[in-house]
């Protein structure tokens, strides 16, 4: 992977033909052409290893010496590599590694460590050269519900200009989705970004400032060619800047709790308040943030014209309840039971396709064992099996988010008491059909409109669908006249009575 990020860099930044990439970095010009389509190398067999694990014994003996080194002079005391060539020499019978004992020596200084007074020293850095990213968290009501959330803050470290939007779970999607939508935000890419140590780009903290970095983050960086670089851990105040942000914003514009009907609402509120929070000055700048941005923004990194592919792909197979099962979910789909369909997972929605075409999508749920439903994908079973519809867990799970009005259980009685329960259901199946054509709204103020009139029919419902005659008749279904629309059932008591004097008529040859 960091092979292909050179390969990237020389191409876009240095020698930039294949032929020049090639002979300077020593590789193959195919490497180079599959490096330049696509930043992921091929996949390969990984060979797996074990982490050494130290045992009791040995641990114990790395404790006490670093016990009785607080006794010695500092310049005098064990260094991790000296741990380890005592062991070594003194316990020949364990095999353990330099690195092993390494890990162990800095573990126990972790555990102990004592605070110390710093002097921090003020930085100053250049337009479009560095910005700090990290989470925080932060409360809101989302429909009703007060919700945690994970927001991540990009913030320019030369102008203060900060990009904060929030996410269900901290998850790697949802850290790479930031990023790209602030790069959007900001109109360009930063030379450097500063991030802690978190799990979605860091594997694990080597010597020094080297890190093994997740593959999907390196695949990321080589995209928008930017460098990384992480603070040590638990130094929060080498990134300063972003971490004083994420207060300030917070008891700014997170202050009192805000209030949206979804979550893609409270993220519109986000970007908002981050353009409008460049007016201010920032203590001891004579200019404005976004002053300061203006300069700084011709001097950013141009984007890459193809997006960055975010999504994890994943093939699934239709269980028996038309459900496709993703990352502990269950989410419903309109495809039959065992078809294979194709499942692509970003940061907030899940989307089903079936050969090319998309079939299905719902909002991500980030909690476990879960059943997201949508009832348009049972509509076709339930005509089959009219009698399951009442007490389905889809429509259960439409009426808690408020989508089943009071008015459609009312016409739907009305049709029962019409047609039969069967029958009736039926009807009430065929109606809600009509969503995707003329929208939810639509069917619904029909439905409405039907009741005010009296009339209990779907024929009702479908002609005030109908363009040409909703002018026509609107008027009438306002003033509660049903005579327009509503027929009486025949009365078939007449020809009991023909039968009856027929039967009694006697048949002569």
């Amino acid at each position: 992977m960091e092979l292909f990020e050179k390969i990237r860099r020389e191409y876009e930044d240095g020698a930039g033909t294949i032929q020049g990439v090639a002979r300077k970095l020593g590789v193959h010009r195919r490497m180079v052409r599959e490096a330049i389509r696509n930043a992921i190398p091929a996949q390969r067999k990984k060979i797996e290893r074990e982490p050494t694990r130290l045992v009791g014994e040995v641990v114990l003996f790395i404790h006490s010496v670093l016990e009785q080194d607080q006794q010695a002079p500092p310049k005098q005391r064990h260094t991790a590599q000296r741990v380890y060539e005592r062991v070594r020499d003194e316990m020949p019978q364990q095999a353990v590694s330099a690195r092993s004992v390494r890990r162990a020596v800095q573990e126990w200084k972790q555990q102990r460590q004592q605070a110390r007074a710093e002097i921090y020293i003020r930085q100053e850095y250049e337009p479009g050269r560095e910005a700090q990213v990290d989470w925080y968290e932060a409360y809101a009501e989302i429909a009703g519900e007060r919700r945690k959330l994970q927001v991540l803050c990009v913030r320019s470290r030369y102008s203060g200009a900060a990009f904060h939007r929030a996410y269900e779970r901290a998850t790697q999607l949802a850290f790479l989705d930031a990023q790209a939508r602030a790069f959007e935000m900001f109109g360009g890419v930063f030379e450097s970004l500063r991030y802690d140590n978190l799990k979605s780009a860091v594997k694990q903290i080597l010597r020094g400032k080297r890190r093994e970095e997740t593959t999907r983050f390196i695949a990321f960086r080589s995209h928008y060619l930017f460098q990384a670089e992480f603070c040590t851990p638990a130094k929060g105040n080498e990134k300063g800047g972003v971490e004083q942000e994420n207060g300030r914003f917070r008891r700014r514009w997170w202050t009192p709790l805000p209030s949206f009907a979804t979550l893609d609402d409270l993220n519109e509120y986000l970007l908002e308040s981050c353009i409008r929070d460049r007016q201010r000055r920032i203590d001891g700048r004579a200019e404005t943030i976004d002053e300061a941005f203006a300069r700084e923004q011709a001097r950013l990194k141009r984007r890459p014209t193809e997006e960055f592919d975010l999504s994890d792909c994943l093939r699934c197979k239709v269980d028996d309840q038309a459900c496709v099962r993703v990352k502990h979910n269950r989410y419903s789909t309109p495809l039959r039971p065992g078809a294979d369909a194709e499942v692509r997972v970003d940061a907030s929605p899940v989307e089903v396709r079936w050969k090319g075409e998309l079939v299905a999508r719902h909002v991500r749920c980030y909690q476990v064992q879960q059943e997201i439903l949508q009832l348009d994908h049972y509509l076709g079973v339930l005509e089959r099996k009219p009698g399951a519809m009442a007490h389905s867990k889809a429509l259960s799970q439409y009426r808690n988010a408020g989508l089943w009005p009071e008015s459609f259980d009312c016409f739907w009685r009305k049709l029962i008491e019409r047609h039969g329960a069967s029958g009736g259901t039926r009807e009430m199946i065929s109606l809600l059909r009509k969503a995707p054509v003329h929208g939810s709204k639509a069917v619904q103020s029909a439905v409405e409109k039907a009741l005010q009139c009296g009339s209990g029919d779907s024929a009702t419902v479908l002609h005030l669908l109908t363009p040409s005659m909703h002018a026509e008749h609107s008027a009438i279904a306002i003033t509660g006249s049903g005579d327009h629309f509503e027929r009486p059932l025949p009365t078939l008591n007449i020809y009991d009575t023909v039968l009856s004097t027929t039967s009694s008529v006697e048949v002569r040859p």
